[in-house]
């Protein structure tokens, strides 16, 4: 395994932090990546430990210090499908549950709109009187 085109070779984690904190401080650094363990109590040792366990924020912090010393930015990663906010296609629903859909979708047609809402929200709304009073 060779590190050479890797500029965060030989780089802690603690020192990129710690380099990071020095340039923008904490409340910056929470407004550029917005990780609760940067915006509420920050601490260098609490931060560390939640960057340790989770891959996203490490890969976000990693590219801040390598965007603020003007060094190579890695390539794009190629997502390994594990996303769940991946871009699925949709399933075409069956006619009967297509039916089902248009007709929920059809808005109503009401001469008084709060004619459709319970008591509670007629009292709340207007056009109703609360009941008991």
């Amino acid at each position: 395994m060779s590190q050479q085109n890797n500029p965060l070779h030989g780089l802690k984690l603690e020192a990129i932090l710690t380099f990071l904190v020095d340039k923008y401080g904490w409340e910056e650094l929470g407004l550029r990546i917005n990780i609760r363990c940067f915006t509420h109590d920050p601490s260098i040792k609490s931060s560390l430990a939640f960057l340790r366990k989770t891959q996203w924020a490490r890969d976000k912090v990693e590219y801040l210090y390598l965007k603020a010393n003007k060094l190579p930015l890695p390539a794009p990663k190629i997502d390994s499908g594990t996303s769940k906010f991946e871009d699925k296609p949709r399933k075409m629903p069956r006619s009967s549950e297509a039916q089902m859909v248009k007709t929920k979708a059809q808005p109503k047609t009401s001469t008084n709109q709060t004619d459709d809402l319970p008591q509670v929200n007629k009292a709340i709304w207007g056009n109703a009187a609360p009941k008991g009073d």
